[in-house]
């Protein structure tokens, strides 16, 4: 598992932004930082994918550049991930795309557990591919694998990254627990624990409606 801020980079400021209560009211200033972070994670990512050796012809002479072999599939969970699957294609941006509608169904009873509808799907072909899923909070993990499991209709990948900007340890576990295709787990910060209606803590809130605004 990868975690961004287990070392101090800029992407600290961007995470402290998206927290903040104050700057995370601008909702322009909050899907941009979304962004950043989606394409700071995607830097890494790509630093993990095969390349090999190519030849470049420039004006002036020949050099070998090793190149990405494959380039990935990205799909975004509608709507909260928008923002952040932009940051993740700006760097792979000749992929492929595809989204799928994932949403909580909001309870006020905290002894249910939590339950994943969907509601959307339109992915290309990934079999043998790498997919890079994209949700900016990975809660309880449900909406990953929900996700995963309507994305097998359209192939099997060779494997998953798993992308969110903040996690939390439960949804960790719960992915550990119920995927059994390769994967690997991408965040910016891993967080203290989920609470009692199964929101990060410390988390920044609801991404999608700190985005785009409240839905009713």
């Amino acid at each position: 598992m990868f975690i961004l801020n287990q070392k101090n980079s800029v992407a600290n400021h961007f995470l402290a932004e998206l927290r903040d209560v104050t700057v995370q009211k601008d909702r322009m200033r909050f899907r941009k930082n979304l962004e950043r972070l989606g394409e700071i994670l995607a830097y890494e990512i790509s630093r993990s994918l095969p390349f090999s050796e190519k030849t470049i012809t420039s004006p002036l002479g020949e050099v070998s550049t090793p190149l990405l072999e494959a380039q990935p599939v990205v799909i975004s969970v509608l709507r909260a991930a928008v923002p952040f699957y932009q940051g993740i294609i700006n760097f792979f941006d000749r992929a492929d795309s595809g989204f799928i509608g994932a949403y909580r169904n909001e309870t006020h009873e905290t002894d249910l557990p939590v339950t994943i509808s969907l509601n959307y799907l339109a992915a290309p072909d990934i079999t043998d591919k790498t997919v890079i899923l994209v949700d900016p909070m990975l809660a309880t993990g449900k909406s990953f694998i929900k996700s995963v499991q309507h994305l097998l209709t359209n192939g099997v990948p060779r494997q998953i990254e798993i992308v969110s900007a903040i996690a939390a340890p439960e949804g960790v576990d719960y992915i550990r627990k119920n995927l059994n295709i390769p994967y690997r787990i991408w965040t910016g910060a891993l967080d203290e624990k989920l609470n009692a209606q199964s929101y990060i803590i410390p988390g920044l809130g609801d991404a999608g409606d700190l985005a785009f605004g409240p839905k009713l």
